[in-house]
């Protein structure tokens, strides 16, 4: 079974009744759907959902030699193909992040003041009374 605890990325192999074929599983990789889990597949050179209770009887560890053959073999389509799935996942994988995140203050809505009854209200019957258009200029 495939185990990203010591090294984020697996390399192994998926032993199948149609032929064996090696995965690689990424740590970083986003979550799949429940049940399910990525892998780049060397033989389609895609990355691929399988279904976990399926697949993980048929995962096998690679030893050293067969380790560093698949890697040298297959290192640089799997980061190829690592990269494109990543950015074609790139907003998922910001959303399910696990950040904090910040809550708006609820704005403060401040209450009418209500106007005192002590106080007298003005009362302006017609502001043209005292008002004088007559300007003198300096042109007479």
């Amino acid at each position: 079974m495939y185990n990203t605890s010591q090294d984020p990325v697996w390399f192994g192999e998926l032993r199948t009744p149609r032929g064996n074929t090696v995965l690689v599983h990424d740590k970083q990789f986003p979550e799949a759907s429940q049940g399910r889990v990525y892998f780049y597949n060397t033989t389609r050179d895609a990355i691929i959902e399988y279904a976990e209770d399926i697949v993980s009887a048929n995962l096998h560890d690679l030893d050293g030699a067969e380790l560093e053959a698949a890697q040298a073999e297959y290192g640089l389509a799997w980061q190829a193909a690592r990269e494109a799935f990543m950015q074609k996942h790139e907003g998922w994988v910001e959303a399910t992040q696990s950040k904090p995140v910040a809550k708006k203050a609820k704005p403060v809505v401040e209450e009418p003041v209500a106007q005192d009854s002590d106080e007298p209200e003005l009362e302006v019957d017609s502001i043209d009374d005292d008002f004088d258009d007559s300007w003198s200029t300096d042109d007479d």
